[in-house]
């Protein structure tokens, strides 16, 4: 992974976040009173491994935050990988504006294939009383997850010469990288 990125590295994965925060608004707008989530619901928070796309946009993010901040996420580069997120602080996302997508997406509608079977997953806390969704408002997993990898690969070609060896990183890993690249260029 690289210090050295530009807006221009990251635009393509930024511009769809954008697009996946519109499509989740208008679930939102739609199905109001039948989603939980809200600020604090930190259940289903987890640490996670992501693309280094996601890593590289996480770690910007990481490194913006205060010294108080970081130096709190300075105790968790060692965080275990089965337990909460990382980056939970009494049950708030620090960086909830550059969340990676998986998080943008948890707890909404989501159309997976299991063995074949199309099946929609939610939150059980949300849509309780919902029997039917309209398809524009479910998620596709598998088109999501195809968009994510086509900007990673276009983010890793444009930046020749980065090591991207590591093809997932943790969240603990991540939060190692961002505040290892702050302590270099102070």
């Amino acid at each position: 992974m690289t210090s050295a990125l530009t807006y221009e590295t990251l635009a393509n994965y930024r511009a769809f976040l954008e697009r996946v925060d519109t499509l989740c608004a208008e679930i939102v707008a739609e199905f109001s009173e039948e989603i939980a989530c809200r600020a604090g619901c930190s259940g289903c928070c987890r640490h996670l491994t992501l693309l280094p796309v996601e890593a590289a946009n996480l770690a910007e993010a990481v490194a913006q935050l205060s010294p108080e901040i970081q130096d709190i996420l300075a105790g968790r580069i060692d965080w275990p990988e089965d337990s909460p997120c990382p980056l939970l602080l009494d049950d708030c996302c620090l960086v909830y504006s550059a969340r990676p997508v998986i998080c943008r997406t948890h707890g909404f509608p989501l159309l997976t294939d299991v063995k074949g079977e199309k099946k929609v997953d939610f939150c059980e806390e949300n849509f309780r009383g919902v029997t039917s969704l309209p398809g524009n408002r479910v998620i596709d997993l598998e088109a999501l997850n195809r968009a994510l990898i086509a900007i990673n690969g276009k983010f890793e070609a444009d930046l020749p010469g980065a090591d991207f060896s590591k093809k997932r990183y943790s969240l603990a890993g991540i939060i190692r990288l961002a505040l290892r690249s702050q302590k270099d260029t102070r």
